[in-house]
């Protein structure tokens, strides 16, 4: 099988939930099929594409194409004004599509594997040029679901506006690609009834987001002290950086009034200034560190307060399989398979997280019960090889119905 994976990202290093579903996707298709992977970048990436390329193996092809610079003021123009969203205004690259198009012209792939709405332009092309070509819409969340939850908890009532329109914009794309790909894959049940509920009869598999257990569960040599409360996750995305301001302004004073030992560490790429700034309330801002491992080993617990977002977090299950409790926030668990109690602690108010974090005891009862059963889920359902499965037995039924379909003509 030929596989055309098509992305925002040149997904190595892993340094976010996006880039860490692209690699573990294209490197379990690159283990059954032959696989050319293209991602979008800013600037030159030559030295990301060798690397992925020699992660990948298999003879994994890795092109990398530069697109335009995003947030052109021409581009935040026609968003304001236009009938296509910034969003995607930010990947549609008449230069990309040149390449794209060369490449679909030298070769023919059996499946084409599009990673989100943002690249709707190059979806259209593939379709025009390469009509038998089938096409996967991966859809790491919903992305007008996300600008609508922005949109109603911004403050700034100009950035609401804009929040709001790009979310309705969104959304006409979601369904014109629902139209247009042979199938779709989302990280959730909830998230497959919401698309199914536009389009009824559209072919849309659970494919959820995972976790390299073996990876994560490797014990260290020793264990230090767990008096970390951990926040997890990169810091340039709008929606962690709403997480921690809000932890850091409504939950943490609570915890430090009665658990003063315990230290609050943020971990998590190219933090912006205001989360910069919180080192000056002796909290730990890592930035980009080499391995999130000894972070979780060192926590009692890693929080997930989110407000806003969309898909399922990888934070929660790396947290598990790392063996570190969660508390989480119902929007921060949703889409996964857990129970709270069970496999972690969810608290939507400040007073109950507070409580949660507080009432947490390294090794007691109550916490080597979240430990081992978050372990036990993760391993069952959301390790990358149980969803690598699921996501290749779909590539092999897109390339049947495309033969049945050539065969009936």
């Amino acid at each position: 099988m030929r596989v055309l994976y098509f992305s925002p990202r040149i997904c190595w290093p892993t340094i976010s939930g996006a880039h860490l579903r692209d690699f573990y996707f294209a490197e379990y298709l690159a283990r059954h099929a032959q696989i050319t992977y293209v991602g979008l970048v800013n600037d030159d990436a030559h030295a990301q594409a060798q690397q992925l390329r020699e992660k990948l193996g298999n003879g994994a092809e890795v092109i990398a194409l530069r697109r335009d610079q995003s947030y052109k003021p021409a581009n935040i123009l026609r968003g304001l004004i236009g009938p296509t969203p910034l969003n995607v205004l930010n990947f549609s690259s008449a230069a990309v599509a040149a390449e794209l198009e060369r490449l679909l012209q030298e070769r023919s792939f059996d499946v084409a594997q599009i990673e989100s709405m943002h690249l709707i332009a190059y979806a259209r092309l593939i379709r025009q040029i390469a009509p038998r070509t089938r096409l996967i819409l991966d859809w790491h969340n919903i992305e007008s679901e996300i600008l609508a939850r922005y949109a109603e908890n911004d403050r700034n009532p100009l950035r609401g506006w804009y929040a709001k329109r790009t979310s309705s914009l969104s959304r006409d794309i979601e369904n014109e690609l629902l139209r247009l790909c042979d199938a779709h894959t989302v990280c959730s049940e909830r998230e497959r009834q919401a698309l199914l509920a536009r389009m009824s009869d559209a072919r849309v598999e659970v494919v959820g987001n995972g976790v390299d257990c073996a990876f994560f569960s490797q014990a260290p040599a020793d264990s230090p002290a767990r008096e970390d409360v951990l926040f997890m996750g990169r810091m340039d995305y709008h929606a962690n950086i709403d997480a921690a301001l809000y932890f850091v302004r409504e939950v943490w004073p609570l915890v430090r009034e009665r658990r003063p030992e315990l230290r609050l560490t943020i971990v998590g790429a190219q933090p912006p200034k205001s989360i910069v700034a919180l080192r000056e309330q002796r909290i730990v801002v890592t930035g980009t560190v080499d391995d999130v491992r000894p972070f979780y080993r060192s926590a009692l617990v890693s929080v997930v307060p989110l407000r806003v977002g969309g898909g399922t977090r990888l934070k929660v299950l790396e947290a598990m399989a790392a063996g570190t409790p969660v508390i989480s926030t119902a929007l921060g668990a949703e889409g996964l398979a857990t129970t709270h109690a069970k496999d972690l602690l969810i608290a939507d108010s400040p007073e109950s997280m507070a409580n949660a974090i507080v009432s947490l005891r390294a090794e007691s009862a109550l916490w080597q019960e979240l430990v081992a059963n978050g372990r036990s889920l993760v391993r069952e359902k959301y390790d990358w090889a149980v969803v690598g499965d699921v996501l290749w037995r779909l590539h092999g039924e897109q390339v049947e119905k495309g033969a049945a379909c050539l065969g009936a003509k």
